[in-house]
């Protein structure tokens, strides 16, 4: 009986795998021409129904209204709600894509492949207490509870931590573990209630207060019940049942002198940490910067137009505030008017995602730059597959995420450390092209613009305009030796070669012009 089951079993599994190979054998035989018959049906009719009962209408109409807005309307049709939208404006605006590098070549030699690069930078340089990093990427605001999972921050954490930036706590809810496993730790003083006791702002490295953001300007947050369950809520000390609400304003400050005053504040509690502001750009930034200068703040960040968030309304994110590139800018120019540009820090974001963007932003006198969407796709790396296709990666770090569970920290944290040394070794290879060896060389003087709207933003010459050489008369006329010349050991590390003019007239000699005035020897400096 088992040899006849058996028999049966393989008999049947013949059968099958037969069967299967005829089906395949056909499908070959006959799929081209069936294929063929289906498409030629369909082009067919989309060639001849009229247009009201053509499908092709949903081209054109998609053509005229973009599937996004069609897509949004329907949301706003559904809801009858303010919809949010996460990651910011799909707008494109001016970016950093209109400007170039000018690499070193023989006036200026390129850095030695393996020469040191010194990235580090220092937030609130006149405060009491400086906060210096070690790379000039920090990661932006994500604040727990209001926007992500506590395993999020933790990962955020652990990931800046390892390679000595600073983590940003967002308007959420204080951590302790988010604290303990942060190496820098700047703490984001908001407008509603929690994080104010003076317990928890000793323990930050840097305070931010958050005035605006560029995905959502200046507006209040709403954060229903259902979104805001569990831990979060007991942080937050919000009553089961009740709306979170994040105040468009501080209480605290209804005039410049206020802002000085909790400044000021915030300055003793902690101790002398840096104390700055976060800011929406408006078309008024300059009296923005003056009322922050004013305010006697250790450093600005600046978020642009192309800021995410975990979600705003789209009218805030497509047609509030000023482009990146256009608030820096600015900034710049009008911290350099004040005269107070290398004393209040410069920080700006919106719309990072490559090294190219940030190298060019730190040139145009950033001082440092913080990154949020960039951060949060980074981590997620490879476990966005555990949503995909049926539904987005956000569930897996958004605070009310069905996914959040199956999100694992700590390979998120190692993805973040693999990003941030990636990031910023090309930052170093970059530099080092410039014929640079700190970053604090880089400037403006590096960058060329590639068309005239980017050159008028930027104040940056235009690619096509000449560079000016040493005039004559600036010149002065000195002798080298060949001899000397060649053995010279700075030649080959493209330094200035350091001629003497006041040598024998007997020896042979070849005459070299120097531009004294900008240092110019021999082709190289």
């Amino acid at each position: 009986m088992e040899n006849n089951g058996l028999m049966l079993f393989l008999a049947s599994l013949s059968g099958a795998i037969l069967a299967f190979l005829f089906a395949v054998i056909l499908m070959i035989l006959f799929a081209r021409p069936l294929i063929q018959w289906i498409l030629g049906r369909w082009i067919r009719r989309l060639m001849s129904d009229r247009y009201p009962e053509n499908i092709w209408e949903m081209v054109t109409a998609m053509t005229r209204t973009s599937p996004q807005m069609v897509v949004e309307n329907s949301l706003r049709a559904q809801s009858g709600n303010i919809i949010e939208r996460p990651f910011g404006s799909p707008r494109k605006f001016l970016n950093f894509d209109g400007l170039i590098f000018s690499p070193a070549q023989l006036a200026t030699l390129p850095a030695q492949e393996n020469a040191p690069v010194d990235v580090k930078i220092t937030i609130g340089p006149k405060s009491r207490k400086p906060l210096a990093l070690d790379i000039p990427i920090l990661a932006g605001a994500m604040g727990y509870g209001i926007g992500v999972t506590e395993k999020v921050r933790l990962a955020v954490a652990k990931g800046t931590a390892a390679v000595g930036t600073a983590t940003n706590s967002g308007e959420g809810g204080f951590l302790p573990e988010d604290r303990a496993n942060a190496k820098y730790y700047i703490l984001q003083y908001n407008s509603a209630a929690w994080n104010k006791d003076p317990a928890i702002l000793k323990q930050a490295d840097a305070i931010e207060i958050h005035i605006g953001q560029g995905a959502s300007a200046g507006s209040a947050s709403f954060i229903p019940p259902e979104y805001m369950q569990g831990k979060a809520r007991e942080i937050l000390q919000v009553p089961d049942g009740e709306t979170v609400v994040i105040p468009s304003r501080h209480k605290e400050i209804q005039s410049v002198q206020d802002l000085q005053t909790l400044v000021a504040n915030l300055r003793q509690i902690t101790g002398g940490v840096p104390i700055g502001v976060k800011i929406c750009a408006s078309a008024k930034l300059e009296a923005d910067l003056e009322a922050a200068i004013q305010a006697a703040v250790d450093f600005i960040s600046i978020d642009g137009g192309q800021a995410g968030t975990k979600g705003g309304p789209p009218i805030l994110e497509d047609d509030f505030g000023l482009p990146t590139i256009f608030a820096l800018s600015r900034a710049v120019a009008y911290f350099k008017k004040r005269d107070v540009k290398g004393q209040i820090s410069v920080l700006i974001g919106g719309g990072f995602n490559n090294p190219g963007e940030c190298l060019k932003a730190l040139a145009l006198g950033a001082d440092g730059i913080f990154m949020g969407t960039a951060v949060l796709w980074a981590m997620t790396h490879d476990q966005v597959t555990k949503t995909i296709p049926w539904e987005p990666p956000t569930e897996l770090v958004f605070y009310p995420g069905s996914r959040t569970e199956q999100f694992d920290a700590d390979a998120a944290a190692d993805h973040l450390k693999n990003f941030f040394h990636s990031f910023v070794e090309e930052i170093k290879v970059g530099i080092r092209a410039l014929g640079k060896t700190s970053l604090q060389e880089v400037s403006r003087d590096d960058l060329t613009a590639l068309d005239e709207w980017t050159s008028r933003v930027t104040k940056i010459p235009c690619a096509y305009e000449p560079f000016s050489l040493p005039d004559q008369n600036d010149q002065q006329m000195v002798h080298v030796s060949d001899e000397e010349r060649l053995s010279n050991p700075d030649h080959d590390s493209g330094q200035i070669l350091h001629a003497e003019s006041q040598k024998s007239e007997s020896r042979p000699k070849e005459t070299v012009k120097i531009t004294m005035k900008k240092r110019w020897s021999a082709l190289f400096r």
